[in-house]
């Protein structure tokens, strides 16, 4: 299989699995994704996904440009792509929070993967960047949207119109990356953050990122008069009832995601 799927105590693992290639997505690689990322947003069961590569060197380095199914830059344009790269560059019906553990190079369509993210945590010897336009082609499907509304406009652009590459510090500088550890510390660090996560009701981190994401582009005021069905859930749901509760009795809660 090219991505390997699991799921486990409520959180689902997403592996691009082309090591030998360090892990390009092609198109059959894709379509699997594209069937992974609806089967997580119709299972209320998960509460986080870790979206890597496999093996040390690379989550990715973006579209495989020697995949003999390729499309032409603009029939490539002319494919709808709604959830961008990969499915998840631009993704905005997917409620559960993203971790992206960043491995290795994530480059191109990666790197725009790695946006439509909502935690990243890369090891040190971890690279960024978007080198589309080396190759005559360009970041449309995440890049260019996302990258000059999550960082500096100067240096997004200095990073898609030059493709010079970024490390991580300098990806964590910038705003791009939450933390930085070194690579024997990757995995222990992203568990530090799935368990931070599951610690939090399910209903409130769906009803949270939902809010963010439909008041990206409305005032604070707007923002704030949302009423969306997932903040709805949430307000209404036992779990705020058991939160409460069980801060009074002094333990921990017990989610049940309703």
């Amino acid at each position: 299989m090219n991505v390997l799927f699991t799921k486990d105590n409520h959180v689902a693992r997403v592996t691009l699995n082309r090591a030998h290639k360090l892990n390009a997505i092609d198109a059959a690689t894709e379509e699997e994704l594209l069937g992974i990322w609806d089967s997580i947003e119709q299972d209320r069961d998960i509460r986080v996904v870790v979206l890597t590569g496999a093996g040390d060197r690379s989550f990715s380095v973006g579209a495989d440009m020697s995949d003999d199914n390729r499309l032409s830059g603009l029939e490539y344009w002319a494919k709808p792509r709604p959830g961008g790269f990969g499915g998840i560059a631009l993704r905005d019906t997917l409620k559960v929070p993203v971790i992206a553990r960043v491995n290795g190079f994530a480059l191109g369509g990666a790197m725009e993967m790695v946006l439509g993210c909502d935690i990243v945590i890369a090891s040190s010897n971890a690279g960024f960047g978007c080198p589309e336009g080396k190759v005559g082609r360009l970041a449309m499907t995440g890049g260019i949207a996302l990258l000059s509304r999550r960082i500096p406009y100067v240096h997004a652009m200095g990073l898609l119109l030059t493709g010079r590459r970024i490390d991580a510090a300098e990806a964590h500088r910038l705003g791009l990356v939450n933390e930085v550890v070194s690579p024997e510390n990757l995995d222990a660090t992203v568990e530090s953050w799935v368990n931070d996560l599951l610690s939090c009701a399910p209903l409130s981190l769906r009803a949270t990122k939902a809010m963010v994401k439909a008041g990206e582009t409305l005032t604070p005021q707007q923002a704030q008069m949302l009423r969306l069905p997932e903040l709805v859930e949430a307000l209404q749901s036992e779990d705020q009832d058991e939160g409460v509760r069980a801060f009074n009795e002094k333990r921990p809660p017990v989610w049940k995601g309703r």
